[in-house]
């Protein structure tokens, strides 16, 4: 009796990642063996870039901030501690987004803070 063996699932499962490989380079895109590296690779990277892009743009974030209250004679340290000091809750995000578009409004937080 010949031996079983399930061809179908096993091409479906070349398939996919295939088809996740499509767009890559040379033999990426085609050969099994390397475009399996190629995409567990870029799954790696994904996930953990998802985790790092959290941290970038905070940092960005408060590199505007910064930049927004040194206009105003403040350090980001001394701005952020005087606005938890005085209980405006407004976050990061929101603070980079008015320092950078809408300064008239940051100005004006600023001189709450002070």
């Amino acid at each position: 009796m010949p031996r079983s063996v399930n061809s179908v699932a096993k091409r479906a499962r070349r398939k996919k990642v295939l088809k996740q490989a499509k767009g890559y380079f040379g033999r990426r895109k085609n050969v099994w063996t390397v475009a399996k590296n190629a995409v567990d690779k870029a799954m790696l990277y994904s996930y953990r870039d998802r985790r790092a892009k959290k941290r970038n743009f905070r940092s960005l974030w408060i590199t505007r901030i910064n930049a927004g209250a040194r206009q105003h004679g403040m350090s980001y340290s001394q701005f952020m501690g005087s606005l938890k000091g005085s209980g405006i809750e407004l976050n990061r995000k929101v603070l980079a987004d008015l320092a950078m578009n809408h300064p008239e409004a940051f100005a004006a937080v600023v001189k709450q803070v002070k």
